[in-house]
C-alpha cells in the first residue's frame, strides 16, 4: 500500500485551528469596535417614558461629561449593573436613559422597584439603537460637553470597568 500525504491534511487543519483559537483566547477581554468613538453623538430619537422630560440631542450636547446608557427591564445583566449606576448618580454623574425594546409600564416598574439613576429618560423610538451601534442591553457611552463620544462599554459596568475604562474616559472627556 503506497503512503498517501492527503491523509495528513484533516489532523493537521485541525492542529493549525486549535492552535489560532488558543492564541486567540490569550488575548483576554477586547471592547467591541465602535463606529461612534471619537465621533459626534448620533441623533436621539427616544419618546417620552413616565412623566419626565425626554432625552435630546441638545442634552447630549450641553458642557459636561454625561452617561447615555441603553437598558431594559428583562435584562438580567442590567439588574447587576443598577447599583453601579446608582453610585454613579450618588457621585453626581448626569446618566441619560434610554429604555430598548420594552413595555413602558415594566420599565417604569423596574425603576420603581431598583430605583431611578437617570437625570433624563426616554424610550427608543425604533431605529436609534441602530444609529448608536448598540448590539444588545446594557451598553454605555461616555460623552463629552461637545457632544462627541470618548467610550462605549458593551455590557454592565462593573467594579472592575468602573475603574479601568469608565472613569478614565470621564477623566478624557473633561479634559475635552
Amino acid at each position: 500500500m503506497a503512503f498517501r500525504p492527503l491523509i495528513l491534511l484533516p489532523p493537521l487543519l485541525f492542529a493549525a485551528l486549535a492552535v489560532a483559537f488558543y492564541v486567540g483566547m490569550q488575548k483576554g477581554d477586547q471592547p467591541l469596535p465602535s463606529m461612534t468613538v471619537g465621533q459626534q453623538a448620533p441623533n436621539v430619537r427616544a419618546v417620552a417614558l413616565g412623566q419626565g422630560p425626554v432625552v435630546t440631542d441638545a442634552d447630549l450636547r450641553k458642557p459636561g461629561v454625561k452617561l447615555l446608557n441603553f437598558w431594559a427591564s428583562w435584562c438580567e445583566p442590567c439588574r447587576i449593573e443598577h447599583p453601579m449606576l446608582e453610585k454613579l448618580k450618588e457621585e453626581g454623574v448626569v446618566i441619560y436613559g434610554i429604555n430598548y425594546k420594552d413595555k413602558p409600564e415594566d420599565a417604569l416598574k423596574f425603576l420603581g422597584d431598583m430605583g431611578n439613576p437617570y437625570t433624563q429618560l426616554g424610550a427608543d423610538a425604533g431605529p436609534m439603537a441602530l444609529d448608536w451601534g448598540v448590539y444588545g442591553v446594557p451598553e454605555t457611552y461616555v460623552i463629552d460637553g461637545k457632544g462627541q463620544v470618548v467610550l462605549r462599554l458593551a455590557g454592565p459596568i462593573t467594579a472592575d470597568n468602573l475603574d479601568s475604562m469608565v472613569r478614565p474616559a470621564m477623566a478624557k472627556a473633561a479634559q475635552d
